[in-house]
């Protein structure tokens, strides 16, 4: 019986420029993805009954063949076309559908221990493909770089070192469905993208960027999001700005301390998610 665990770590949008509305029904984006280091744990046991079986610490995530871990495993079983079974159990550290890329990650991890455990020995290219297959954002988490990410997430450039900084996560606990913020996000035509730094110098040349499209569709509905921001900046954040599609907000701060304060001061008298995480 083989065994293996990973990490799969959550992500944030620095920038989320939604460039247009694609025939298919897609949007091509242009965002830069940064990976920090809250992780759900995945657990990869190969077995000899044949079949996919998921378990998640999680009731908010979903199971069977609805979850995106279990369509990654698939993958690469029938990619192999082998006879044998995996057993996944997933314990949940990232909030669901929260703009953070849990599930995504999940997948991604799933792809790379499934590699491993079916001596198949793809490239991290071949695996970025199948990824693209089960999820935009899932390729990202194979490259496992900051990345300026185009297209529908799946065209990745690294980017230079980026300033390591500390990030306080704030979840207000509501639900935003990703398909209707891109379902009602208006888009101008001709826009003109903002130009983006060569390096990022300094954590302040790092804000400087912080931009995402989706949050004028977001905070009308959600106002609690904009709340958020503007307390994460009162409380010492350098910069503020919602995560993805939302609801999560991030803020980034120069010093564990101060975020580990912020941490504490956001989270008096409410039920939200709040983690202080540092970039990976």
């Amino acid at each position: 019986m083989n065994t293996l665990t990973l990490s799969a770590p959550a992500k944030i949008n620095y920038l989320l420029d939604v460039v247009r509305k694609r025939p298919d029904g897609y949007h091509d984006l242009r965002m830069i993805m940064q990976r920090v280091n809250l992780c759900d744990e995945i657990t990869l046991t190969q077995t000899g009954t044949p079949g996919v079986n998921v378990t998640c610490s999680s009731k908010a995530a979903p199971g069977g063949p609805t979850n995106i871990a279990w369509k990654a495993a698939r993958a690469m079983l029938d990619r192999a076309e082998s006879d044998a079974g995996v057993n996944i159990e997933i314990i949940k550290n990232i909030p669901v559908a929260a703009g953070l890329g849990g599930g995504s990650s999940d997948a991604a991890s799933v792809l790379i221990g499934m590699n491993k455990l079916l001596k198949l020995a793809l490239t991290e290219q071949e695996l970025m493909e199948t990824g693209c297959r089960l999820g935009a954002d899932v390729p990202f988490f194979i490259f496992k770089r900051t990345a300026l990410a185009e297209g529908i997430g799946e065209k990745l450039t690294p980017l230079p070192k980026i300033p390591k900084c500390w990030i306080l996560l704030v979840n207000p606990a509501v639900h935003v469905s990703t398909a209707w913020v891109y379902r009602s996000l208006q888009l101008t035509s001709d826009r003109e993208l903002n130009k983006l730094p060569k390096f990022f110098e300094s954590i302040d040349s790092v804000v400087s960027i912080l931009s995402n499209d989706l949050e004028t569709v977001t905070i009308p509905a959600y106002p609690v999001i904009a709340d958020i921001k503007e307390r994460l900046m009162s409380l010492g954040a350098a910069g503020s700005m919602m995560s993805g599609s939302g609801p999560t907000v991030f803020g980034i701060f120069k010093s564990f301390d101060v975020a580990e304060e912020a941490r504490y001061e956001v989270s008096k008298g409410t039920n939200w998610f709040a983690a202080t995480v540092e970039t990976l």
